[in-house]
């Protein structure tokens, strides 16, 4: 909601927002852009007297905002459809879909189109370290500066569109390009099965053009079970015995491309893990569907700098490197530490989880959690507010994990642990009480 309000600013809109506990980045980024936001939601804020209210999917029935709009029959509509009808109309729409990863490729994709002067807007759940900002209209592109580019990139979410829009809200941008990177069972709040989600992900195929493109994890027997429902346009695969491939891995994280067999180019960059290459294979074959040859894809990946909040620097105290991401599903809780690992060698990793999302406080992946913390040395578990015993959800791994109720204990005892050439990684999808910097401030009291 962040992102469509600023590119609802971006396009001559006066612009206010509601809402509670925003972090950063979104919140600095808002106020950057001189976007007033109001904490709550007092119907009061009708006085404003705006022409529309956009509305997230956040919001339900009984929010005192939501039903003064209601009973005085204001005008609102979903963010999705929204930006559908002001924004993606007309475009030429790559959008990213899956469980994991949605931020991390869609911000991928955005920078490779923009290094190949394409000058694409976007739209995405995080802040690309290239771009400095979340959203953006359309620019124009370098070889044709009287036109503005045809190009938008959107992390496609399955989260539901709204109170009144159940659909999922990817089913409104109706892209030309699609990547569907992985499917697992998620979004435990309104989804009951795997096959829920599937359905949905089979409603996005079903809206792609003949002549458009699937980018598709040839991994994923779920993606798989989506395709097989029917499908009416060309499908790539990417992974393991796929159309693209990623072969002759080196122990600095580069890799050559292989599609189809042939040789395209070589990956030389800093990112971690097998997912990020999986990632990269995504974003060159659907870079390749609008005419970016995969050598220049290739190119702009090597200056890829990542998304804030994915494995981002937060400090470096006494050889001790504090890590905060994003991750908060255990599969990505797992591929997050696994890359860790494979950078820290033998080097300790202190990880500190906050179970924070709606599937997670539900309890719904708990037994999953140790096998997806296995790599690391140490576990630092914040158990405030579960509707779970934390400790018994941990208690395969009890010998290295402990649960905390209390934050500042918790820093504290991280404080205490870590030592000179540690990893500390930090992973929740909220704020987390600001315990980077906490921790920060906690290791340099021990200097």
């Amino acid at each position: 909601m962040g992102g469509i309000a600023a590119l609802a600013k971006a396009s001559g809109h006066k612009v206010t927002g509601c809402d509670a506990n925003v972090y950063p980045p979104m919140s600095t980024q808002l106020e950057a852009q001189g976007i007033e936001l109001i904490e709550g939601f007092s119907p009061e804020q009708t006085k404003l007297n705006p022409d529309i209210y956009v509305i997230g999917n956040v919001i339900s029935r009984g929010n005192p905002l939501m039903e003064a709009i209601l009973n005085q029959g204001l005008p609102y509509i979903s963010g999705p459809q929204w930006l559908a009808e002001t924004v993606l109309q007309g475009k030429w729409v790559l959008a990213v879909a899956g469980t994991h990863g949605k931020t991390t490729t869609s911000s991928m994709l955005a920078w490779v189109l923009e290094y190949a002067g394409l000058a694409p807007g976007f739209l995405i759940g995080g802040v690309p370290e290239n771009f400095g900002i979340s959203a953006r209209l359309p620019q124009t592109p370098k070889q044709d500066t009287n036109s503005i580019s045809p190009f938008f990139v959107i992390e496609a979410d399955e989260y539901d569109t709204a109170f009144f829009d159940k659909r999922s809200k990817f089913v409104h941008y109706r892209p030309r390009t699609v990547v569907l990177n992985n499917l697992e069972f998620d979004h435990a709040d309104i989804f009951d099965d795997l096959a829920a989600i599937e359905k949905q992900f089979h409603h996005l195929v079903r809206t792609v053009p003949q002549q458009g493109l699937v980018v598709a994890n040839g991994t994923e027997a779920s993606l798989q079970r989506v395709i097989e429902k029917g499908c009416w346009t060309s499908v790539e695969k990417f992974g393991t015995d796929a159309d693209w491939q990623a072969s002759n891995l080196d122990a600095k994280g580069s890799f050559d491309v292989i599609f189809k067999g042939e040789l395209q180019a070589r990956v030389s960059w800093e990112m971690l893990g097998e997912h990020n290459r999986l990632n990269a294979l995504a974003v060159i074959a659907a870079a390749r569907h609008v005419g970016v040859a995969p050598c220049i894809a290739v190119e702009a990946l090597s200056e890829f700098k990542n998304v804030k909040r994915r494995m981002e620097v937060r400090g470096v105290v006494n050889g001790v490197t504090v890590y905060d991401d994003f991750a908060h599903h255990p599969t990505a809780i797992e591929t997050t530490v696994a890359g860790l690992r494979s950078k820290a060698g033998n080097a300790r990793i202190l990880a500190v989880l906050e179970p924070r999302s709606n599937t997670m406080k539900l309890g719904v992946m708990k037994s999953a959690l140790p096998a997806s913390l296995k790599d690391a040395d140490f576990v630092f578990c914040y158990g405030a507010n579960l509707g779970w015993d934390a400790t018994e959800a941990l208690a395969p791994i009890k010998n290295k994990a402990k649960v905390y109720e209390d934050l500042k204990e918790m820093v504290t005892a991280i404080a205490d642990t870590a030592k000179a050439g540690d990893y500390i990684l930090a992973m929740s999808n909220g704020g987390f009480g600001g315990v980077h910097q906490k921790i920060i401030d906690a290791l340099k009291l021990k200097s």
